[in-house]
């Protein structure tokens, strides 16, 4: 379990591209597996990656010195939350995350809610106080780790011109 671990979130950097994108396929094609329609055409790719890391954007989760999982966290930058069928929780600040990909290697040993963590502790530390993220209607196990950690759901958003379920989370200080 994750208590055996010893995670660091940290920003990426060019060198950890190749890394990431090797998470970021074995997540597309998890979704795939399970007959998710997020992430079946050509997003994530190379390029969104090396995007993320060039604004600063693209974090990884470290155990020890293994990269074993990746997310984009970029603050009040996410056009299509400015639109949502249904109302946030807050109209400050906030945290979006995107691209949460885990190691196939580390499933199922706690990786998502101790990264979910370390993304609050990173909100708070920035003086943020509200995380927003967004996920496919059949992405069961992110929604299911949404209601674990508490996250509200707040309606729909078009994200990539797709529909997204759109949560969110109050953080304190």
């Amino acid at each position: 379990m994750a208590q055996d671990l010893k995670f660091t979130l940290r920003k990426a950097n060019p060198t950890d591209a190749p890394k990431i994108w090797e998470i970021l396929q074995q997540a597309i094609e998890k979704r795939r597996i399970d007959g998710s329609l997020q992430w079946q055409n050509g997003y994530p790719n190379p390029e969104t990656i090396e995007n993320d890391i060039a604004k600063g954007a693209g974090f990884v989760l470290e155990n020890g010195e293994e990269t074993v999982a990746y997310s984009a966290l970029i603050f009040n930058d996410e056009p299509a939350y400015s639109s949502i069928d249904g109302k946030w929780l807050s109209d400050g600040n906030f945290l979006v995350i995107h691209r949460v990909a885990v190691s196939e290697d580390f499933r199922g040993k706690g990786v998502i809610k101790e990264m979910f963590r370390l993304f609050e502790d990173y909100a708070v530390k920035n003086e943020v106080f509200s995380i927003k993220v967004d996920t496919n209607f059949d992405n069961n196990p992110m929604l299911a780790i949404l209601e674990k950690l508490h996250y509200t759901y707040c309606g729909k958003v078009y994200v990539s011109g797709g529909e997204r379920m759109a949560f969110e989370k109050i953080l304190t200080k």
